[in-house]
């Protein structure tokens, strides 16, 4: 595991970004073989958009010969709901860039079936050849995606209901509403994240510095999905001065070292 320590959340942003930037220029990405990306929702990545977007328009990528999938969608909103992950994709990210719309994957929240959506979704992940980098964010508790504390580590995209404090956490979106916020999502699960080629995790200020010492310091365990990462053969954190508050001095010494040696 990396853990790339910057001083602030912009600082954090501009990494990601330059890094994936660097990953997809890398693979040179054609029609026939495209690079496969899976992508977050939720206020962290922002940043880390809004540099690809600037990057895209300057012409120095692009992501017509990428395809996307992300990670999870709420059960029972449309597309066309402001608080939908599709949604919040296109306004934020999709729009802005030269991606082919077809190209870009979100789950169904409100298929008639829907764990025939989640197992579908794996198959399409599967047949398009497999996830070279997933990009995501962390939870105040160290979920990924919507897989909360007590998850499987090895689990698929599922159903899942959300835990009161997740919800209470997403209100803000609804006007702190807690009772707007659907009670399941469906979710990639650990396994199909870490079966990708490379984890990229963004975990910005001080209510991720619990769960940053925990994935970081602490036992591989189900606690804190965000463990997981130790076993990963290539798997980045990328977290500003604040999540590292609950680092042991160290800790974070080492890994700076890591970086600048």
């Amino acid at each position: 595991m990396r853990l790339i320590i910057k001083k602030t959340y912009e600082d954090c942003s501009k990494w990601a970004a330059n890094h994936i930037a660097e990953v997809i220029n890398a693979a040179a990405p054609n029609e026939k073989n495209p690079f496969i990306i899976g992508l977050p929702t939720g206020s962290t990545p922002l940043g880390t958009y809004r540099e690809l977007i600037k990057k895209c328009e300057a012409k120095e990528i692009s992501f017509k010969n990428v395809i996307s999938f992300n990670m999870d969608e709420y059960v029972g909103l449309t597309g066309a709901d402001d608080q939908s992950y599709r949604y919040f994709m296109d306004t934020n990210f999709f729009n802005h860039i030269d991606i082919v719309k077809s190209n870009t994957h979100v789950l169904n929240g409100c298929a008639k079936d829907l764990q025939a959506e989640c197992d579908n979704y794996e198959k399409m992940i599967a047949a398009a050849g497999g996830i070279r980098l997933f990009m995501g964010g962390v939870g105040n508790d160290g979920h990924i995606a919507f897989n909360e504390p007590g998850t499987s580590l090895t689990g698929r995209t599922h159903v899942q209901l959300l835990t009161e404090d997740t919800r209470v956490v997403n209100s803000r979106f609804w006007g702190g509403d807690v009772s707007k916020v659907p009670v399941k999502a469906l979710t990639v699960g650990i396994g199909t994240v870490c079966d990708s080629d490379e984890v990229l995790i963004l975990a910005t200020g001080r209510a991720k510095a619990l769960a940053v010492a925990a994935a970081v310091e602490g036992c591989v365990s189900q606690a804190c999905p965000l463990s997981a990462l130790q076993l990963h053969k290539n798997a980045i954190i990328v977290c500003d001065e604040a999540a590292t508050e609950e680092l042991k001095v160290k800790t974070v010494n080492y890994f700076k070292e890591m970086e600048n040696s």
